[in-house]
């Protein structure tokens, strides 16, 4: 990575040179993309940095957007959010994305799996249909992190 100075330009600019398009250069955009979600609530409009979300959820046609103390309405569909969000957002259930980072714990029975979150009292469940991806996606968070 470098930087370059231009006196020409208005905003700044990035650009990602490769030989060919991959998964890194697609995860590096939409990293670079995913600066801000736009969230609602009342009557006022609010930029989320996607690090402060912890879940987002599809509840009665609405798409909420979480933060640990906050609730935003988006109006964006769910697979939408999902796409421009960071790759440490993971599907855990039809209805429901999460933040890898802020989980907390993982408390599975034979039934069900809930997940709770860091500096939030609340939880979403995990549907048994995403659980070994999740699983897995949270192993590989925590070994990128070590």
């Amino acid at each position: 990575m470098r930087f370059e100075q231009d006196d020409q330009l208005d905003e700044p600019e990035v650009v990602i040179r490769a030989a060919a398009p991959s998964a890194e250069t697609q995860r590096l955009q939409q990293l670079l993309a995913a600066h801000t979600i736009t969230a609602y609530r009342d009557s006022q409009e609010f930029f989320l940095d996607p690090a402060d979300i912890i879940f987002v959820q599809t509840e009665e046609r609405t798409v909420q957007v979480h933060t640990a103390d906050q609730i935003y309405q988006s109006k964006e569909r769910l697979y939408a959010l999902e796409d421009s969000l960071p790759g440490y957002f993971a599907r855990v259930a039809k209805s429901t994305i999460i933040n890898l980072y802020q989980v907390s714990a993982v408390n599975r029975s034979l039934a069900n799996c809930w997940i709770s979150f860091r500096r939030s009292h609340k939880q979403v469940y995990a549907s048994r249909r995403y659980y070994r991806q999740l699983q897995d996606r949270l192993n590989e968070t925590r070994s990128s992190h070590e």
